[in-house]
């Protein structure tokens, strides 16, 4: 079945791409409420694509080769960057001071580097009992990887989520289509969690699903 917002989606993207090459272009739609990992290699571009709007990515990243050691941090992004998240250009830091991804494309420009990812004991303390999380997500999809539970998940930057300020709104910032493109710095393992959290109106009080495109040349 093909989703008529799926298709304009990827329009979308492929317009913007008329200028690369499209053989190894791999589009993996995430689930509404869940995760995924995937491996991308120096040098090559990915992008996260909000398929129907405001629907909040948390993203963490390893270096390969490392178990898991050296991982995308928030705290080396923010001192890198003062506190602000990366415009076109800039760069995500690691927890070893490297830089892992560049932003080289972003419709959105509106993204959170202070949040955690939402988790298991969250949803309890509201009364709510096996409702997914993003930290539930990224380590389910990282337990290939050598990840053992929620415990080891890092701080995310939340793509598309909308915190000015440092502080939480749950107001949407991306439309139908919107992206944010990365260049990959080092042989990185990635993992993408579609936000679950469905309570206050975030996520535009729907959790949808979003894209990950692979394959895209420089």
């Amino acid at each position: 079945m093909v989703f008529p917002e799926f298709s304009n989606s990827l329009s979308h993207v492929e317009y913007h791409q008329r200028d690369h090459q499209r053989s190894a272009l791999k589009t993996h739609v995430i689930p509404a409420a869940h995760g995924y990992a995937f491996q991308v290699k120096k040098g090559e571009h990915f992008r996260v694509v909000d398929l129907y709007g405001e629907q909040v990515v948390d993203f963490a990243a390893w270096v390969q080769g490392t178990d898991l050691r050296e991982k995308l941090s928030m705290a080396y992004t923010r001192f890198h960057l003062d506190g602000v998240t990366p415009a076109v250009g800039e760069y995500l830091w690691t927890n070893n001071d490297e830089p892992i991804l560049q932003v080289v494309d972003d419709t959105v420009k509106v993204h959170d580097m202070t949040f955690m990812s939402c988790f298991p004991k969250m949803y309890e303390k509201e009364g709510i009992k096996g409702h997914r999380s993003c930290a539930g997500n990224i380590s389910e999809a990282m337990a290939p990887y050598g990840m053992n539970g929620v415990l080891d998940v890092t701080d995310p930057f939340n793509i598309f989520q909308n915190t000015p300020n440092y502080s939480l709104k749950a107001l949407g910032s991306s439309k139908p289509g919107d992206y944010i493109e990365f260049k990959a710095m080092k042989d990185i393992i990635c993992a993408a969690s579609c936000c679950p959290y469905d309570l206050r109106g975030f996520n535009g009080g729907k959790v949808t699903d979003v894209a990950i495109v692979t394959g895209l040349s420089t």
